[in-house]
């Protein structure tokens, strides 16, 4: 304990009890017992504390790592698609949703002028339901907010 050897412990307890008298001594015990057991339970926190903020630390530092590196990303991102990429791709979507419409109100004039016939390509039903779906998310794709703020980035620049 401490480095001590047991002839040392014998020779610090003998002038304990010189000192303190046979009547304090167990008081002094207790009382020393306690602070020891203080000492021990606040440098045991204060390692605790430390070693929570070292993992704080740490989770900081990758917090900041992937944020640098999601801004590097989507920073290429952005590069790599110029306005006029968007705007090619805006168009052919566009382009391939008319399509299908027209497409669309073709086969339904043809259903309702020619009758149900067996030997017609026309699509069936669910087939019409799935491309009207489609056409809904081209809709909702081409209403993108991030469309219309690139469109009014795009503006204020040309402007």
């Amino acid at each position: 304990m401490f480095g001590m050897s047991l002839p040392e412990i014998i020779v610090i307890l003998v002038i304990a009890v010189l000192v303190l008298g046979p009547d304090k001594l167990p008081e002094a015990l207790v009382k020393f017992a306690k602070f020891f057991k203080y000492f021990k339970a606040q440098v045991s926190s204060a390692k605790s504390n430390f070693e929570q903020e070292v993992r704080i630390a740490e989770l900081k530092a990758d917090a900041a790592k992937l944020k640098s590196s999601v801004t590097d990303i989507s920073s290429n991102v952005r590069k790599k698609l110029t306005f006029e990429e968007l705007d090619e791709l805006k168009k052919s979507a566009s382009d391939f949703s008319t399509e299908l419409k027209s497409s669309l109100d073709f086969s339904q004039t043809n259903t309702s002028s020619e009758g149900s016939s067996e030997n017609s390509r026309i699509p069936s039903e669910n087939s019409q339901n799935q491309v009207l779906d489609k056409l809904n998310v081209l809709d909702k794709l081409n209403s993108d907010p991030l469309n219309t703020k690139i469109d009014e980035q795009r503006e204020g620049k040309n402007v």
